[in-house]
């Protein structure tokens, strides 16, 4: 772009503001123009696209103090004649610092460049900023994907509503980025990062894409073995042999009933512990006390003391 264009854009018009106008008035003046020009709500009219650009063009430089300074400094240079019509520079913040005699170094140079500062620093091209949020989803929706709906009132920009799709199998603390969903900018918007929390599940846990849960058995079916039904992820139940003589705390693998994502299928890891009745009859009292005599030879803390000892 040549300077002659750049500074015969008058921002204070593109944003309908007073040359007088404070940062505070700036800044709500272009929030009001960004909320209604925001491509989302725009959808693809090129028309209003482009306003939408010159607008954030226009903040990008009113909005920071130094830059309006000196945007104002090199536009009155400007109008007055002190720099010919035809001086023209490139993006990139190359100019001369003497153009036909006339030394314009006291306003363009190395110390105080303003094409340094706004088209060196980029500010015509410069991306909207990168924005982060965080969202908490159910244990349930973790699993099964689910779609979000985002509100995010970020400072200095209009409010920005995002719909995404979160993918099934989705961890705890995993980021979404989404492309062009952040800050609006000159050059198109930064990206939006968003964090998801997954809420805990009473029953169901997760290690890796493997399904952990813990189910009680009772004292008969840890001696003589049982097949018991479990609940999954899936919503069904799935049979599991519990072999006779199986101590508490022993872990069952099931094949396939984990977390099913893009590239790997989990297991259900499913640890059993016993559990014991508080009150029996004599009935059961007395057949316990026959069972204890017949497995009197048996005796689990055989080995404590020796397993104890420092």
């Amino acid at each position: 772009m040549a300077a002659k264009d750049f500074f015969e854009k008058d921002f204070y018009q593109i944003l309908g503001v007073a040359k007088s106008a404070d940062s505070a008035a700036i800044k709500k003046q272009y929030r009001k123009l960004a909320r209604e020009l925001h491509p989302d709500k725009t959808k693809g009219d090129k028309k209003l696209e482009d306003r939408f650009k010159a607008v954030s063009e226009a903040y990008d430089i009113l909005g920071d103090d130094k830059k309006r300074a000196e945007y104002d400094q090199a536009r009155e240079a400007f109008k007055s004649g002190r720099i010919p019509p035809g001086f023209s520079g490139n993006s990139s913040g190359g100019f001369a610092g003497n153009f036909n005699g006339a030394d314009f170094s006291d306003l363009f140079g190395s110390d105080n460049d303003i094409f340094s500062t706004i088209f060196g620093g980029g500010a015509r091209s410069r991306r909207g900023a990168d924005l982060q949020t965080q969202t908490t989803i159910s244990f349930k929706d973790s699993i099964k994907g689910t779609e979000l709906n985002l509100n995010l009132r970020p400072q200095n920009t209009a409010p920005i509503n995002v719909t995404t799709r979160v993918p099934a199998g989705i961890k705890d603390g995993a980021k979404i980025k989404l492309k062009g969903r952040g800050a609006p900018g000159a050059g198109g918007a930064g990206d939006l990062y968003v964090t998801i929390n997954v809420q805990p599940h009473s029953f169901f846990a997760r290690k890796d894409e493997n399904i952990l849960i813990k189910v009680p058995i009772t004292f008969n079916e840890a001696v003589l073995g049982a097949d018991i039904n479990v609940p999954t992820i899936d919503g069904d139940e799935v049979k599991v042999r519990i072999a006779p003589g199986t101590p508490s705390g022993r872990t069952l693998r099931v094949k396939g009933r984990g977390i099913r994502s893009k590239s790997v299928v989990g297991d259900m890891l499913i640890t059993v512990e016993i559990v014991v009745p508080q009150r029996v009859d004599s009935a059961a009292k007395k057949a316990l006390d026959d069972f204890a005599n017949t497995t009197r030879e048996f005796n689990p803390r055989a080995d404590l003391a020796k397993q104890a000892k420092l």
